[in-house]
């Protein structure tokens, strides 16, 4: 019966993680929010038709998607800690210059 409708799931499921890969390597973050929302609506889709394909060559493809998925998720996990790192650094950066002004400056 061809390609099971699982298999063709995680496809497209597959195809929004590498989309949000993307995404956040080019800090485009509204993408990556929007992505995550489609991401989460289609497994919510998907969860109630998941099964354990009978055919080997289909689970073993269902794998390699399901490995390629979890690498892009660490990635984008990888990347979004990064940028909230740096996000941190910098409110750190004006709450410290805003007490050096208060500490200093406010008198004059």
């Amino acid at each position: 019966a061809g390609m099971s409708m699982v298999l063709e799931d995680y496809r497209q499921l597959s195809g929004i993680t590498a989309q949000m890969r993307a995404a956040a390597s080019a800090d485009e973050w509204d993408r990556l929010i929007e992505l995550e929302q489609a991401c989460r609506r289609k497994v919510e889709e998907l969860m109630p038709r998941d099964i354990v394909p009978s055919d080997p060559e289909e689970r073993r493809q269902k794998i390699a998607l399901i490995k390629q998925m979890l690498a892009d998720d660490a990635d984008i996990r990888s990347r979004t800690e990064t940028w909230m790192k740096q996000l941190q650094r910098i409110m750190q950066g004006t709450a410290s210059e805003k007490r050096l002004h208060d500490t200093y400056l406010a008198n004059y």
